[in-house]
């Protein structure tokens, strides 16, 4: 005989409740091992597809971790050292942007740019503010994470757990499914498929979707040869996830600069502008429908929401889940609603006169 509903309700709390708890104490304790069943699940669908070309799991499992590693020191050697450096000096250079800025304003628009009004106050305060506190968020960005020894743990137990997770991800699925309540498992099933196909077309898609703009954006603007190229094509498709505003934010901050190095060459501005209009039409017409699909259930309100509860209450752990929760609960409130729907609650007495 099958538990009654509210013990079930009850069991079934404790177990979230003991999840919360455990998530909130042990914060950044548990930081590698999310990282790492993040890294596993992106990269299963790639084990899948080697085997399906013939590999056993472990040599598939070896080849993506041969080619993660690669990537991965090939990025730290050219990559990261240039992206923090061309940041540092962005940062630096502000003030005389600014000043830049001003003396444009001044000489072009006279009349709303006068000693002594707000904006011109502004300006004078906004390039050193931006210098000081950018150093700062960059100082605090490389020591937040913690000590040497945390920061080494990380980069080392992260990947050891992905690549364990990634080999034997198939297994421990089917053990989970195999502890499922019998009576409960075809919805549970139902359910767990439906979140891993928002989860796998958001995060797999949008994550390769923000990696191909990424790319593109900082390798275009540098051949270009805007200062800070790849500072402003990286930050453009980190926040490409976010519909629009990748491109908004990032065009702009590009065709600022560019304004400013290239004042005069309108070529090689038109060439700034194009990238970011070209970025947009490949994603909204080739990118997004083909990795991502034209709906995966998650409004970008309700992710901004959610990176931002669970980054406050967890830290960066709770970034990390935060798309996966909150994937899980859109589904599980889209059935909600659809039991709802149908049951006496909502319908009352009103259906049977449509009998």
């Amino acid at each position: 005989m099958a538990l009654p509903v509210r013990d079930q309700v009850k069991y079934w709390g404790i177990v979230a409740a003991v999840t919360f708890v455990v998530l909130w104490f042990l914060g950044n304790v548990i930081l590698p091992f999310v990282l790492g069943a993040a890294i596993a699940y992106f990269l299963d669908p790639v084990a899948d597809r080697l085997q399906r070309l013939g590999l056993n799991r472990a040599l598939a499992v070896a080849t993506i971790t041969g080619v993660v590693t690669l990537v991965v020191v090939i990025a730290l050697l050219l990559i990261i050292p240039t992206l923090v450096s061309q940041a540092m000096l962005l940062f630096d250079t502000a003030p005389q942007l600014v000043r830049d800025l001003q003396g444009f304003l001044g000489q072009h628009l006279p009349a709303i740019y006068e000693p002594g009004t707000a904006l011109h106050e502004t300006l004078q305060s906004f390039g050193k503010s931006f210098r000081d506190r950018g150093v700062a968020l960059l100082e605090t960005a490389l020591s937040s994470a913690g000590s040497f020894i945390n920061i080494i743990v990380l980069l080392v137990v992260a990947p050891v757990v992905a690549v364990y997770l990634l080999y034997d991800w198939d297994y421990m699925i089917q053990r989970i499914d195999a502890l499922l309540p019998r009576d409960h498992a075809p919805v549970i099933r139902r359910l767990a498929g439906e979140i891993d196909d928002t989860l796998a077309s958001f995060v797999r898609g949008m994550g390769t979707v923000c990696l191909i703009l990424g790319t593109y954006y900082a390798t275009a603007l540098m051949l270009v040869g805007l200062q800070f190229g790849l500072v402003v094509g990286a930050f453009a498709g980190l926040v490409t996830f976010i519909p629009y505003v990748g491109a908004l934010l990032g065009g702009a901050l590009a065709l600022g600069l560019a304004l400013f190095q290239f004042w005069g060459d309108w070529l090689s501005i038109a060439l700034v502008a194009a990238i970011f209009v070209s970025g947009q039409v490949v994603e909204g017409n080739f990118l997004t429908p083909r990795l991502v699909g034209s709906s995966v259930g998650l409004h970008p309100v309700w992710l901004i929401f959610a990176l931002s509860a669970f980054g406050t209450l967890f830290g960066f752990v709770g970034m990390l889940v935060a798309v996966p929760v909150a994937a899980a609960l859109g589904v599980i409130a889209r059935f909600v609603i659809a039991e709802y729907t149908r049951s006496r609650l909502f319908r009352g007495l009103a259906h049977q006169d449509e009998q």
